[in-house]
């Protein structure tokens, strides 16, 4: 692969199943000359494993800038390049979407390749209703960065795809209950692929109390798949909560906020029917 069939080959890497490796990505490794990889200690049993033969080049997060450059010189030498991160596809919360800018600016071809990625192995285990998802990848590690993080997703109908790291895995689960409430699904899907791993759903009510049970549960890189904001009727529970509220004369804002924290029915939309149901009320008062 040198000359004019230069690329940047995008390989996606086994979550931890070896056998998830594509013939293609084998085919590609053993044929290029360079791979750019997140952690070369990480990759280098890899290509042993394959009989690859390729140098190692490192393309982390704290010297992508530096790394693109390089590989952006080999691509205009005629030679190709494979990058790859320990786990996954390069570019999903994980190194190289700054090199594959740099690649593409330079004019210098890329080729994806399908493969592993975790948000999509979890989210086609997780059996939702919803046909969109949103994926967020890893939430902001300080408490108050993550809650206006979540409050600002809270109202979505979509499905929601987190990624998150053992040890902060309570405290997200707890974040993620209290920004969306008790009701909505979760799905805690870890070590995906890998001699532990464990796929379980429950209720976010449900979450902690179950994670807290066995230490276990709480080891090991995290998926967690949400179920989307329910959409606001008076025949849902969540407008028959919220309808309740108001008759005992709260005002809309604090309806909304106490009927969201009960059933877990998205706030915006919950405060937009209080508001309406308000304004009707108080129409039929004055005539």
């Amino acid at each position: 692969m040198t000359n004019e069939s230069a690329a940047l080959y995008l390989v996606p890497t086994p979550l931890g199943h070896l056998g998830d490796l594509t013939q293609r990505a084998i085919d590609v490794l053993r044929q290029v000359p360079w791979v750019a990889a997140e952690d070369t200690r990480h990759t280098a049993p890899l290509l042993r494993h394959y009989g690859c033969s390729a140098r190692l080049l490192a393309a982390h997060q704290h010297n992508e800038e530096a790394a693109a450059q390089r590989v952006v010189a080999l691509l205009a030498a005629g030679e190709s390049v494979a990058l790859v991160v320990d786990a996954g596809t390069p570019g999903i919360s994980d190194p190289g979407a700054r090199l594959v800018a740099r690649v593409r600016t330079a004019g210098q071809r890329i080729v994806p390749l399908p493969g592993p990625c975790a948000a999509i192995v979890a989210f086609s285990a997780a059996g939702l209703s919803e046909t969109h998802f949103l994926f967020y990848g890893f939430l902001p590690s300080k408490s108050g960065q993550r809650a206006e993080a979540l409050r600002e997703l809270a109202e979505l109908p979509y499905a929601l795809v987190f990624y998150e790291a053992p040890h902060r895995i309570v405290e997200a689960v707890a974040a993620l209950l209290a920004a969306f409430g008790p009701q909505r699904t979760l799905l805690l899907a870890r070590e995906l692929t890998k001699l532990f791993e464990s796929i379980h759903a429950c209720s976010l009510g449900e979450a902690q109390e179950w994670l807290l049970a066995d230490a276990n549960r709480q080891r090991g890189e995290f998926v967690l798949v949400v179920s989307g904001a329910p959409a606001v009727a008076a025949s849902t529970e969540g407008g028959r909560v919220l309808r309740l509220l108001l008759d005992d004369g709260l005002p809309p804002s604090q309806a909304a906020r106490l009927a969201h924290a009960i059933t877990g029915a998205g706030r915006k939309a919950l405060y937009q029917e209080a508001l309406r149901w308000h304004e009707a009320a108080t129409s039929t008062r004055q005539s």
